[in-house]
């Protein structure tokens, strides 16, 4: 690593990155004072090594004589972003997972969460004693929403500025190391958002450092990160530095990297490559593994193909529009949200090959869209119903719960948790969790706040008629987002509990539904309503029928054109286990009831 300070055994190489800069003081505030000329090296890298540094030594940095400012890789702001940092001595946790080798990717059942809102007490140990919870439930990979220090004591975490250090709000590189431990212990991988594409606004001043940010293009959140431009290998070197040391000091199992297509390295050998590289060799050296996921907005099937084979190099990549063929044909507002989805036909695509906007015109973007997926195992996709966007994003901040009847709850489970993709589940959708999970934050810029509003405001407008969003400072916005963990046992709680539980269950005991195959998956639209899907096992020897009645009409499905008879596994006809097990002869018609789902076997 090139990267930030190292620290072992109270000797400590500060180091950090100024190219342009030809001078740069190293203060220490605690526990001596004093200030101390560091040495340009190569590289643009300014260094000075100390002996008897003690952990949680504060210190900062003033560049040609400006004044004294945090380090841009800091492992730990104790006093939040715009205060001193703090040396953080990472051999001194007693880690008990050094026989945890991760998990295979395909294994995987995600369940996405962030910290400040899973628990009243918002902290990671705090996540600790309800991991038992989520074994039962049958995941085993968690997703953290991003940790990396941001200004305040609440936000998404989309707005961290330091990309080292871990959000001292949540309890900091101690409290995440001890969720990670105690999660590994319980089989379950850690996975963490990572944010590679922006920074936030308050607390951000690797400008003042050097050039980290590039005008040679524009997102939407200002200007990218300079992958490309001048000294830009040190801006490289950061972001890679950065996800090894995930990897080796908090024993993360997995990055999801946020808006790739906001990442714009036009160089021979990429960002990306970059990583890979350095992951693999990591992998190697550890015997552990490590997976890469992507957010893209592309639909681009090189994101997920080798670095070797001409592709971006990621292991999976978020499915979208897997989740919106779905959710247009279960909500009747669906379509104002995504206009160019809508039939039935398109959610078989999304089974059968992925990307459902594959070349075609788009309307929503005025052009022809993505290439086809169909040649990439499904098991380089995660799919899901809700994640923090799809359900912050919506004005009130509203899950699907909140607006749609169980039945239909149960049907997208099942689409979910019964496709040949890598699922994910959002925090508290299991037992139908109806608390809003708004857009929050605690800047202390009045200037900065009133732009958010206002931002958040327009961004609606066109949707929701009158109705506002939420205040995002307001502190009534974020505790109103909690999860309520009572609900789970509420009569359509815990029904919805053991309708996950069991869908897990199915998912991980049935090999046709562990077929990574696309060629032992077949779709076939009965009608307007109703879509079978069929799934066979690797070896031949089983198949499983998935019938969907994605509709409000009952409708029925002819038996004896398909078997002599069958077993129904599951149904949500009913009750949840009213036919569960029950043989069918082929003479009988299988009634649909309104959003219902059969798998026969």
């Amino acid at each position: 690593m090139e990267t930030g300070i190292y620290y072992d055994n109270q000797h400590c190489l500060f180091r950090v990155w100024a190219p342009e800069k030809e001078r740069v003081l190293l203060k220490i505030l605690h526990p001596f004072i004093g200030e101390f000329q560091m040495a340009r090296v190569e590289g643009g890298y300014h260094q000075l090594a100390f002996d008897d540094i003690p952990d949680g030594t504060r210190y900062m940095f003033s560049v040609d004589d400006e004044k004294f400012l945090p380090d841009p890789a800091s492992h730990f702001q104790p006093d939040g972003v715009h205060a001193a940092s703090a040396i953080v001595d990472h051999e001194s946790f007693d880690w008990q997972d050094q026989f945890w080798k991760g998990i295979c990717f395909d294994e995987l059942v995600f369940y996405e969460l962030h910290v400040g809102t899973f628990t009243n007490e918002g902290t990671f140990e705090a996540i600790i004693p309800l991991l038992d919870s989520l074994v039962d439930l049958g995941v085993n990979a968690i997703e953290l929403m991003p940790v990396s220090q941001f200004s305040g004591s609440r936000n998404w975490g989309y707005d961290g500025v330091y990309p080292y250090a871990v959000q001292n709000s949540y309890g900091g590189p101690g409290g995440l190391k001890k969720l990670v431990n105690a999660c590994h212990q319980k089989g379950i991988a850690v996975f963490l958002d990572v944010v590679y594409n922006h920074l936030g606004p308050e607390g951000n001043y690797l400008q003042e450092y050097g050039p980290y940010f590039s005008n040679k293009y524009c997102t939407p959140w200002g200007e990218a990160i300079n992958f490309d431009g001048k000294w830009s290998d040190g801006v490289s070197a950061f972001v890679v530095d950065n996800m090894q040391h995930w990897f080796e000091h908090y024993h993360i199992d997995g990055l999801r990297c946020d808006a790739i297509h906001e990442i714009y390295d036009a160089s021979a050998v990429h960002l990306w490559e970059k990583a890979n590289s350095r992951l693999k060799t990591l992998m190697e050296k550890h015997g552990r593994l490590i997976h890469l996921v992507a957010e893209s907005d592309s639909n681009n099937p090189k994101v997920v193909m080798p670095v070797e084979l001409g592709g971006v190099g990621f292991r999976a990549q978020w499915l979208d529009d897997f989740q919106h063929a779905l959710y247009v044909l279960i909500d009747p507002d669906g379509a104002s949200r995504y206009s160019d989805f809508g039939s039935i036909a398109q959610l078989a695509i999304a089974f059968r090959d992925g990307f459902v906007h594959s070349g075609e015109f788009v309307n929503f973007r005025k052009k022809r869209h993505g290439a086809s997926s169909a040649a990439i195992s499904p098991d380089r996709f995660v799919v899901f119903n809700e994640n923090h966007d799809q359900t912050g994003n919506r004005v009130q901040g509203k899950r699907m719960a909140s607006f749609l009847d169980p039945q239909r709850l149960k049907l997208a489970a099942a689409v979910c948790l019964l496709s040949p993709y890598v699922p994910m589940l959002f925090m508290g959708e299991e037992y139908g969790e109806t608390a809003p999970f708004h857009y929050f934050v605690d800047h202390s810029d009045p200037t900065l706040l009133e732009a958010i509003r206002n931002g958040r405001k327009a961004e609606f407008a066109s949707l929701n008629g009158n109705e506002e969003p939420a205040d995002p400072k307001s502190l009534q916005t974020f505790l109103q987002s909690k999860l309520n963990w009572k609900l789970r046992q509420s009569e359509q709680g815990s029904d919805l509990l053991a309708w996950h539980r069991r869908l897990i269950a199915l998912r991980k005991s049935l090999p046709a539904l562990q077929s990574k195959n696309r060629q032992n998956l077949q779709t076939n639209i009965l009608s307007d309503d109703v879509l079978e899907v069929i799934r066979v096992s690797d070896d031949g020897k089983q198949t499983i029928t998935c019938v969907f009645n994605i509709s409000a009409t009952e409708n029925e499905y002819p038996v004896g054109k398909k078997f002599n008879s069958f077993d129904i596994v599951l149904s949500s006809n009913g009750n949840f286990d009213g036919k569960q097990g029950q043989r069918v002869s082929s003479d009988e018609l299988l009634h649909l009831t309104p959003w219902s789902v059969s798998v026969l076997c």
